[in-house]
């Protein structure tokens, strides 16, 4: 009942469309849009995770419909789990090695915030990669240029809001913004290699007892 109810709950739609709709302030105006988002309650998680589905959708099809001019794909090597998890996989890690690592630059911001916060700033590379995936059947490769200049300033751009997030979330000048960010991507080095020993770990582990249970069958028959 309680699903039926926020399904049918009107009040609710409005405000999803209202804080999906603020990501395109926040692209604009990035030091009072993320602000707002946090501090005013002027986003939800559930238009960031929108943001996020967008994002991998985005990628799934600059894949599929990119010219083969500008992006050849080799379907029998294609792995859509894989693909799915180049983006999403950082994505996570970057937000835990921020989050972690804001008690020692006294950072203000929440888990829940530096998602928001990151989410949002992946905005304008949903607006300017999907045009560029039909100009890419469009245009010749001499005018490729065009095509890479726009792909790299939406890169850029979701950067230069990942800082502002960054600053305005934990309330952080430029510079120190900056070590953050460098503590972050050191962290998530960090993440991966604690990540990849447990598994190993575990895989021994696994395989170890698996010898041992192949031993002991082989003797008793």
């Amino acid at each position: 009942m309680k699903i039926k109810e926020r399904l049918c709950n009107k009040e609710g739609w409005l405000r999803y469309r209202d804080t999906l709709r603020y990501s395109l302030h926040c692209c604009v105006r990035p030091f009072d849009g993320f602000w707002d988002l946090t501090h005013e309650k002027r986003g939800s998680m559930a238009a960031a995770n929108t943001i996020v589905v967008l994002v991998l959708l985005t990628n799934l099809i600059k894949l599929g419909y990119t010219s083969f001019i500008f992006g050849a794909v080799n379907w029998d090597e294609v792995n859509m789990i894989l693909t799915i998890a180049q983006f999403l996989a950082p994505f996570i890690i970057y937000c835990v090695a921020n989050w972690c690592l804001t008690t020692l630059f006294d950072g203000k911001g929440k888990l829940s915030d530096i998602w928001m916060g990151t989410a949002y700033a992946m905005t304008p590379y949903v607006i300017i990669q999907i045009p560029l995936v039909i100009m890419s059947n469009f245009v010749t490769e001499e005018e490729g240029a065009f095509y890479e200049y726009f792909g790299y300033f939406s890169l850029i751009w979701c950067a230069m809001l990942i800082v502002a997030s960054v600053m305005m979330i934990h309330d952080f000048l430029l510079g120190k913004a900056f070590l953050a960010l460098v503590f972050s991507a050191v962290g998530m080095l960090i993440i991966v290699f604690i990540l990849v020993l447990f598994f190993s770990l575990i895989s021994d582990g696994f395989s170890y007892f698996y010898s041992i249970y192949k031993e002991t069958v082989f003797r008793m028959y």
